[in-house]
């Protein structure tokens, strides 16, 4: 297939690349490098763009004869979205309306949405499952809902078809380590922590000891960001016209930030100060997948299944690249 990959110059989006790369189809990434990196799309497939071209956007669908486009684009920071919502608002749903109305205009109806786990807020339990409530608890969740409604929308009225692919905790690297996370700055757990073995940190706060688990810290499912490109790769399969597929996609474990950062003292080596601050708002305290609509829709299969390998591959990128792509 001829596809285009919105923020395929992205963390999540530059793994979803390759493997779709692997698999023989013709890939282009379309990004405007605000979060991603140059370095990590080829420069001969690369356009620099705005999610609010329309026009350029319309041209790129045509000009290259796509069929079906992933959409990994959008700010996804959860405490930036509480601070500066309309950001989130103008990016995540202006964003996506103007890529939909571009796919419309040049006949392009089959999209893979990059949705969250941020859309059911503080579920009443976990695993979660497709059918839960949607309860989100901070901008950047109810901005996903936002999109996940106009692609129900867009399909109804228009033909479309979509499958939404709810993350729940990208993380780790590609094992080859030539690619993997870097942000500016950084917010996710793993790398963070990390940054503290390399000695970029002096240590790792805990954003709360008092939430309803275990051991008093945020319970979240980790799943590999190879993982999360094979399930893409396998909903080019699953597009019907005028219908939607939303999935879960997460491990079905949960680890909380105590064992994260226990996890990363084993694999590096390294001791790790922590110390416990503030909760953040809008933090649910358990977040864990229930992945069984998505293996028995698309029949993925987790290749990491634990947290201990997923940081190694993290592990192996920051080594590799202590200051990440550095563009």
């Amino acid at each position: 297939m001829r596809l285009l990959v919105i923020g395929g110059a992205g963390y999540v989006g530059s793994h979803g690349v390759r493997v779709l790369e692997g698999a023989g189809h013709e890939v282009w990434v379309y990004d405007n490098l605000s979060r991603g990196h140059r370095s990590a799309a080829r420069a001969d497939r690369l356009i620099v763009g705005s999610l609010h071209d329309q026009p350029l956007l319309e041209s790129v669908l045509r000009d290259r004869q796509i069929d079906a486009v992933l959409h990994y684009a959008a700010f996804a920071l959860v405490g930036e979205s509480v601070g500066n919502p309309a950001m989130y608002y103008h990016n995540n749903v202006i964003g996506s309306y103007h890529l939909l109305e571009a796919m419309r205009a040049s006949g392009v109806q089959n999209l893979i949405f990059s949705s969250t786990t941020a859309i059911f807020g503080e579920p009443e339990k976990t695993p979660i499952a497709e059918h839960f409530p949607k309860q989100p608890i901070n901008p950047y969740g109810f901005t996903k809902l936002v999109m996940e409604r106009m692609l129900d929308d867009y399909a109804q009225a228009y033909g479309m078809s979509f499958v939404a692919l709810r993350y729940f905790n990208a993380a780790g690297a590609h094992p080859s380590g030539e690619i993997g996370e870097d942000h500016t700055p950084e917010s996710h757990l793993i790398p963070i922590v990390l940054q503290v073995a390399l000695g970029q940190r002096e240590k790792i706060t805990i954003y709360g000891n008092d939430y309803p688990t275990l051991d008093g810290t945020c319970i979240r499912d980790y799943i590999h960001v190879d993982d999360l490109a094979d399930a893409h790769l396998l909903a080019l399969d699953h597009f019907a016209p005028g219908k939607g597929l939303k999935l879960n996609l997460g491990t079905g474990r949960g680890h909380s930030v105590k064992e994260v950062i226990d996890c990363c003292r084993a694999v590096t080596g390294h001791p790790i100060q922590a110390e416990v601050g503030e909760r953040r708002p809008g933090d649910p305290s358990a977040l864990v997948a229930d992945p069984t609509l998505a293996k028995k829709t698309l029949g993925w299969q987790p290749r990491y299944n634990t947290l201990l390998p997923i940081v190694e591959t993290a592990w192996n990128w920051h080594q590799k690249h202590p200051h990440g792509y550095g563009d």
